[in-house]
């Protein structure tokens, strides 16, 4: 009993992480270690219901004050990036300034943390929310394809944590949690969420709803799997800029997934 109450205790702590980590809801956190950041990557996708959940309220909002759907979509990206303080763009952001600039890994990743942002960034962020938005709006069910790809999102991080990928710097949040998660673990957190996006595309859409939510997911974490490879490659590891960036990446993949759906 012990051992059980320990992992509830282990599994909460980490949920409370990842929900401050992720969003500007602050939590408290009795102690933040790598098992803590372990949990908290793997609670990862719960996370999504959150943003994702903002989103698509926007979206039947705006559907209940008769707002085209281009409009409502650019207010559910909106209100998506004001509950994450716009961090992940943040990072998508300061990872393309890093990579475009060709330089070695040391000097790319002393790009990545300065506080602005360059011409590889701007272009990158203004593309990828355009896309957002633009899909989102062309999506059959939007609301539904919020929270898919809200969870898609997030399902990157386990996997871009898992056991033998590197922190490319020894401080911040790429040496709290990289390497933390074992392979099981990304595992079953994507099984949960294939069924979980399964049954969000069935309800919207019946059998073909199902099925496009399921490749949202996996195409979404796909596309992140690929940049976490070049960015690994490149920097060395991970940072907290290359987890941000994959959220976002892994996201709009499923939002375009979606929204291809005739």
């Amino acid at each position: 009993m012990r051992g059980a109450g320990a992992a509830v205790k282990g599994a909460e702590a980490g949920l409370r992480l990842a929900v401050t980590l992720l969003t500007v809801v602050p939590l408290r956190t009795p102690e933040v270690g790598r098992d803590t950041g372990r949990a908290a990557m793997l609670a990862a996708p719960l996370v999504g219901l959150i943003t994702g959940g903002a989103a698509a309220l926007v979206l039947l909002l705006g559907d209940v004050l008769d707002l085209s759907g281009l409009l409502a979509a650019a207010l559910a990206v909106g209100a998506a990036a004001v509950l994450t303080r716009a961090l992940h763009l943040d990072g998508l952001a300061d990872l393309a300034d890093g990579l475009g600039s060709g330089r070695p890994a040391a000097d790319a990743l002393a790009i990545m943390k300065r506080s602005d942002i360059g011409p590889f960034g701007v272009v990158t962020l203004l593309l990828v929310v355009l896309v957002q938005v633009a899909a989102l709006a062309s999506a059959p069910h939007a609301a539904v394809a919020a929270l898919i790809a809200g969870v898609a999102g997030r399902l990157a991080l386990p996997w871009a944590c898992r056991e033998g990928v590197p922190a490319a710097r020894p401080g911040g949040l790429g040496a709290l949690v990289a390497g933390t998660v074992p392979a099981r673990g990304a595992l079953a957190a994507t099984v949960a969420v294939l069924a979980a996006a399964g049954a969000a595309g069935a309800a919207s859409g019946g059998l073909g709803g199902a099925l496009h939510g399921l490749a949202a997911v996996v195409i979404g974490l796909a596309a992140a799997l690929l940049m976490l490879r070049h960015a690994v490659r490149r920097l060395g590891g991970v940072t907290g800029d290359v987890l941000g960036a994959l959220v976002e990446i892994a996201t709009t993949a499923a939002l375009l997934t979606l929204a291809a759906v005739p």
